[in-house]
């Protein structure tokens, strides 16, 4: 896994998360999605390229689409007959090098001739660290495959979803969140809270488990479960980002998505900030 991210970092390094100077509204940029052929771009590590093939071809119904190699994308990007599902390293502001590996959905055209960051950004969601991987990515491709097309199909509809990317999978737990049974892996959680903090926003249905024991029970797709994700870079930096995320494992659906920067007080993981949040609405 290690071999395919290196390899992401040197074509994509320079990727901006969202391209700049759009006039038109999303929802219009988007109108044309399920014509256009959705080229899902396969490189690097085989173990994650059989995964994306495998969870693309079970998952994706919003529009064709066809695989192909990074050359294929370098060929292609300058078209606007496609957009691109794709694993790609980033590089924010602050970060000396990339530390994210997100799965991102681009728009291709003449655009892209100025570089990979003047491509239309749909949306992009943590999927591994840039540096090393856990092996945990492989179980959640699915998940992230099925987000990436139902808040793209949800933006199509409605400029507000388009623009409130958290808030709108969020919202999937503010209206059943508390009904669920909540397993979180114990890597999962900052090291900033302490067992005066978890035992005051952990209830009967809130168990923290082994990064394993989580895994395996999202693969058993218990009815009413959510399980954690967490997607962090394994040396942060200043100004690193943490990724928080809670997928409900009969469905596949993300339930939760919080991010926030590495600092002294709030390590990788979920924080107490986050407990408090999911707490309210339990």
């Amino acid at each position: 896994m290690k071999k395919l991210l290196t390899g992401l970092l040197c074509l994509t390094m320079s990727v901006t998360l969202l391209a700049q100077g759009r006039v038109s509204t999303r929802k219009y940029i988007l109108n044309d999605f399920p014509d256009k052929v959705t080229k899902v771009v396969l490189s690097g590590d085989a173990f994650l390229n059989n995964a994306l093939r495998q969870e693309v071809v079970r998952i994706w119904t919003a529009s064709p689409f066809e695989f192909c190699t990074l050359p294929d994308f370098e060929k292609l990007r300058l078209s606007d007959e496609y957009y691109f599902l794709m694993p790609a390293a980033t590089r924010f502001k602050g970060e000396k090098e990339a530390e994210t590996v997100f799965l991102m959905l681009l728009k291709g055209g003449p655009e892209a001739a100025e570089g990979l960051g003047a491509m239309y950004e749909v949306i992009s969601l943590p999927l591994a660290s840039a540096e090393s991987s856990s092996g945990r990515e492989l179980t959640y491709v699915g998940p992230l495959v099925q987000a990436v097309q139902e808040f793209t199909l949800a933006a199509m509809e409605s400029e507000k979803v388009a623009y409130s990317r958290e808030q709108w999978f969020n919202a999937r737990f503010g209206a059943e969140g508390r009904m669920k049974q909540l397993y979180m892996a114990d890597e999962d959680l900052s090291l900033s809270v302490d067992e005066t903090a978890l035992g005051k926003y952990k209830d009967e249905d809130f168990h923290v488990v082994t990064a394993d024991q989580a895994d395996e029970m999202f693969l058993q797709a218990p009815y009413n479960t959510l399980v954690s994700y967490v997607v962090a870079p394994t040396d942060p930096t200043n100004g690193s980002y943490s990724y928080q995320m809670l997928f409900e494992a009969e469905s596949g659906e993300l339930f939760y998505f919080s991010k926030h920067r590495i600092q002294a007080k709030s390590k990788a993981g979920f924080t107490v900030k986050d407990l408090k949040w999911l707490s309210k609405r339990r």
